[in-house]
């Protein structure tokens, strides 16, 4: 049988998306529903993750629709919704959904239709702005984002990194995930990635078809700063869904967050929108998630908080977590500053060339791994040895080390460049100020004009020096 299906890639379509309204203008027929029965079986024959439980799954809707039990649904959306009970009393898997599909003003297969369709997709993503509710910032430098579903990577990330960068500069960091019904795995994976530095596995996800396995990883780039040692905790719920729940368990099962609220809603298994007919489709489970510490996932039994609230009580739980872990964060950097700065002073003042650099160079990355140090701090200490401390020697390992650590900077190679000139060595300062130019221009940097007039400036004084 030939029946048309779309496929998705997320965890679980969203039903909070508004997809779908209902029409209860028609009146089903007996036939109708037979032939509704028919298509849905196949379908649940053909792709549920567990064949010999979608075999008792057709079995009991067949056996339901004999016994009349579907005869007083006169409308799509309540034969939706018993649809739904009588696939759930069987296989307990709350993503496998029946659902009516919108009614819409202009015919089939026109332009009209088309482009009303396309139109409610489009302002679905905009209202919904792709799961991204809110962000801000609390007393104590304690960053909040409610997040209410993972939207594709595609469409989302960069709204997912201007969020995220709002949050960078926090002690430390709540995630909302009470209200979030799940969504794309490849952006749970992309939001856990701001969370770590090193690269994990962070979990599997299984599919029937092609008997295949796809893993995930943590990625070593994301588009903004890693938060990879900022206290995290994680709200979480009854309503808390799919993918929200594997963010939730990665980060549980990975130690990176303690998770504070209620047991979530337990639905594993990912799949995809299958159309049954015009008016009617249902989403398949066509995978598992295997986490690879657990060897398991949280379906049927939902991921249980490290510390268990009151719905009320959640977010007052979280945040007097995250005050206390934040404060400590703020004394931790305190004390590891001063560790720091005695160790890059003690090379300093016991500079030797070459054995003092290559110390000196790994203290002030000690910094920048740190969060302690940035490219204008380094840049700083550089000219405070160069023109008030009068020690060009030390000052030019300092200005190196800035462009290692910041390769993509014009700024450092100019001051590396202006080092090198009053250390004597011309041909060398010619390289770093035409190496800053050339960044500037590859990134188009707004003292473009100042770049060009540094090299014509060392260019003019070697042809003097002729």
């Amino acid at each position: 049988m030939n029946i048309k299906y779309m496929k998705s890639p997320v965890i679980i379509l969203f039903i909070l998306l508004a997809q779908f309204s209902f029409s209860q203008e028609t009146t089903l027929t007996n036939d109708y529903k037979k032939d509704v029965i028919k298509k849905l079986t196949t379908l649940i024959n053909d792709f549920y993750i567990y064949p010999d439980i979608a075999q008792k799954t057709s079995e009991h809707l067949n056996k339901e629709y004999q016994s009349g039990y579907f005869d007083s649904y006169k409308d799509h959306q309540t034969f939706a919704n018993a649809l739904t009970e009588a696939v759930q009393s069987i296989n307990n898997d709350k993503h496998m959904r029946i659902m009516a599909n919108k009614s819409y003003k202009a015919p089939e297969n026109s332009l009209e239709r088309k482009a009303e369709q396309r139109m409610d997709q489009i302002n679905n993503y905009r209202n919904f702005n792709h799961g991204f509710k809110e962000v801000k910032l609390l007393e104590g430098n304690v960053a909040y984002l409610d997040l209410r579903g993972f939207a594709g990577m595609d469409r989302a990330k960069e709204i997912a990194d201007a969020f995220m960068k709002l949050m960078s500069q926090a002690d430390a960091v709540i995630i909302d995930l009470t209200k979030n019904g799940g969504g794309d795995p490849s952006m749970v994976q992309y939001l856990c990635s701001y969370f770590f530095k090193q690269k994990l596995h962070l979990n599997s996800l299984y599919y029937r078809e092609g008997n295949r396995t796809e893993e995930y990883w943590t990625l070593e780039e994301v588009g903004g700063k890693k938060m990879d040692n900022v206290p995290l905790f994680v709200m979480i719920s009854e309503r808390t869904f799919s993918g929200a729940e594997e963010f939730s368990y990665n980060m549980q099962t990975q130690k990176r967050a303690t998770l504070i609220g209620q047991t979530s809603d337990g639905g594993a298994n990912p799949g995809g929108t299958r159309e049954i007919n015009k008016d009617l489709a249902v989403f398949i489970p066509t995978g598992r998630a295997i986490n690879p510490i657990t060897n398991t996932s949280w379906e049927g039994t939902g991921v249980i908080p490290d510390i268990k609230t009151t719905k009320d009580k959640t977010f007052e739980q979280a945040y007097t977590l995250a005050e206390e872990a934040a404060e400590t964060q703020r004394k931790n950097k305190t004390e590891n500053y001063i560790q720091l700065h005695k160790e890059l002073n003690k090379h300093l003042d016991e500079y030797r060339k070459e054995e003092s650099e290559i110390n000196i160079n790994k203290s002030i990355s000690n910094f920048v791994d740190a969060g302690l140090f940035g490219e204008w701090d380094i840049n700083t200490l550089g000219y405070e040895y160069l023109l008030n401390l009068n020690k060009p020697k030390i000052a030019l390992c300092i200005l190196k080390s800035n462009t290692i650590l910041f390769r993509n900077s014009p700024n450092v190679f100019d001051s590396y460049g202006e080092a090198l000139k009053m250390n004597g060595d011309l041909n060398a300062s010619l390289e770093s100020y035409q190496k800053a130019l050339d960044i500037a221009i590859k990134n188009n940097d707004q003292n473009l004009d100042y770049y060009k007039e540094a090299l014509q400036n060392i260019k003019d004084e070697i042809e003097r020096g002729k």
